[in-house]
């Protein structure tokens, strides 16, 4: 399929690009570093080997998420979309921004994201699950009630909120001690991002904001393949509630509220899945580059048995409605 759109694919800035260094062996990382500092070469090579027209970029991660010090990620994240706004403003026909949002204070992510989005034309944000606020033992997550003007802005400016993984800290790790394999993209980015997910739904966050849009990657994060036991069991209504205060079944938030990617999960029996249980329109397509090869993205999605209806949708015209794209 060719003009496809690609909305989990990612950059790095001076400030973050040590942070993806230990997702990659030593004969690697070289090779990944550049494709993360890259936007303008090889990118739009593989782009237009790979049919994708248009890509939506963010910054890596945790990056603004791991910095302790609030003033430091704020001044951090303003660079880094900066250096990404410069970068799109030189071929806006194929790249548009997420803003990456210092999360350790609310009112600065707020006015972050009001510049990015009303002054430089950014398409949303992309935040990389918790934030560690002055200690790196914190996790905060963004139910809490401080955060709430914050997404009392997001839905004013009617943009959609990407919630992208992170691992887990030390301290909640003694599940996976020593099978250092669980983590990352394996099994503990999507256990993370999922909780957090449905922490949100839970907190009530759709009652009170509405028209708000969160999109979760990797088919869902988890939450696609539970989300009936979840909603079975955690519910107001539900078997058991213990404090739930959203007013609706969660499926009925997360087929409302949440749209799912491709990225990094080029599985057409969990993609169809994605399709039946919350509409083919809440689906995109995403390769998750450079941590995945666009190329194995695209070829898997273009080949994927579904009709051709849906895989326009999915590659293409569900981001462009979503995010108001020409």
């Amino acid at each position: 399929m060719k003009n496809k759109i690609a909305l989990e694919e990612h950059f790095a800035s001076p400030d973050t690009i040590g942070d993806s260094e230990h997702y990659f062996t030593t004969d690697i990382w070289p090779k990944k570093r550049k494709q993360l500092l890259d936007i303008q070469e090889e990118r739009i090579e593989r782009m237009d080997a790979c049919g994708i027209e248009y890509s939506i970029l963010s910054l890596n991660a945790p990056a603004i998420q791991g910095i302790t010090d609030p003033k430091r990620a704020i001044d951090v994240a303003r660079r880094a979309n900066d250096l990404l706004a410069e970068q799109v403003a030189r071929r806006p026909d194929r790249f548009g921004a997420f803003a990456a949002l210092p999360m350790q204070d609310p009112e600065a992510a707020t006015r972050e994201l009001q510049r990015t989005v009303s002054e430089m034309g950014f398409k949303g944000a992309l935040v990389n699950g918790f934030s560690q606020i002055g200690s790196e033992d914190n996790a905060t997550y963004l139910d809490l009630p401080q955060y709430w003007p914050f997404w009392a802005a997001v839905e004013q400016l009617d943009v959609p909120f990407y919630l992208h993984p992170r691992n887990p800290l030390p301290a909640q790790m003694a599940g996976i001690d020593g099978h250092p394999w669980l983590m990352g993209p394996a099994w503990e980015f999507s256990r993370e991002t999922g909780m957090h997910a449905l922490r949100l739904i839970g907190s009530g966050l759709f009652d009170e904001y509405p028209k708000l849009q969160v999109i979760l990657g990797h088919l869902g994060e988890f939450v696609q393949n539970n989300i009936w036991r979840t909603s079975h069991w955690a519910s107001a209504t539900g078997k058991n509630p213990l404090g739930v205060k959203a007013k609706l079944p969660f499926i009925d938030y997360f087929r409302k509220h949440f749209h799912v990617t491709t990225s990094g999960n080029f599985r057409t029996i969990a993609m169809r899945n994605a399709m039946e249980e919350i509409g083919t329109d809440r689906v995109l397509f995403s390769s998750d580059y450079p941590f995945e090869d666009m190329e194995e993205a695209a070829a898997w999605f273009d080949q994927a048995e579904i009709n051709e209806n849906d895989r326009e949708k999915i590659g293409r015209e569900n981001a462009r409605r979503l995010f108001k794209l020409r």
